[in-house]
């Protein structure tokens, strides 16, 4: 571990390479979804730390980066709360999981631009109908137990 923070384009690095080979639900490489929730957050005037968390935000859920990883990393404690509060867990209620990234500071902000690209109308026309219409209505729902109004 270094002594010193991993800087964002470090961060940046370790999730693209941590990431590496794996795609979307339509195909695209994975990393350009986390260069589009991290830039959704720079641009909603997120702080580097929530910028960061962006980056990392699927690492563990996707098991791209081991929570033991995140534990030992060289980052600020809140990124990685913003990160765990982000990340879904197995057989885990929506409600839960949203009050867990209410209660955790900077998190909504990097799941409401998480929320954003994945409901973008491109990425979702390139879906079947039947994942379009079922991850439709479960991101307005997440959304509306997070308080967002639509996009």
């Amino acid at each position: 571990m270094t002594s010193s923070p991993l800087t964002l384009l470090e961060v940046e690095a370790l999730a693209r390479e941590a990431h590496e080979g794996q795609t979307d639900k339509s195909g695209r490489p994975y990393a350009e979804h986390l260069a589009a929730v991290a830039e959704g957050v720079r641009v909603r005037g997120g702080s580097p730390e929530q910028q960061a968390a962006a980056w990392l935000h699927d690492a563990i859920e996707d098991e791209a980066l081991s929570p033991a990883w995140l534990e030992t990393a060289a980052l600020p404690q809140t990124v990685k709360d913003m990160v765990l509060a982000v990340t879904k867990r197995p057989g885990e209620p929506l409600e839960q999981y949203t009050a867990r990234i209410l209660a955790t500071p900077g998190a909504l902000l990097v799941k409401e631009a998480d929320l954003a690209h994945n409901t973008d109308p491109v990425r979702l026309s390139e879906l079947d109908a039947a994942t379009r219409d079922r991850l439709t209505a479960k991101y307005a729902y997440v959304r509306s137990l997070l308080g967002l109004t639509a996009p």
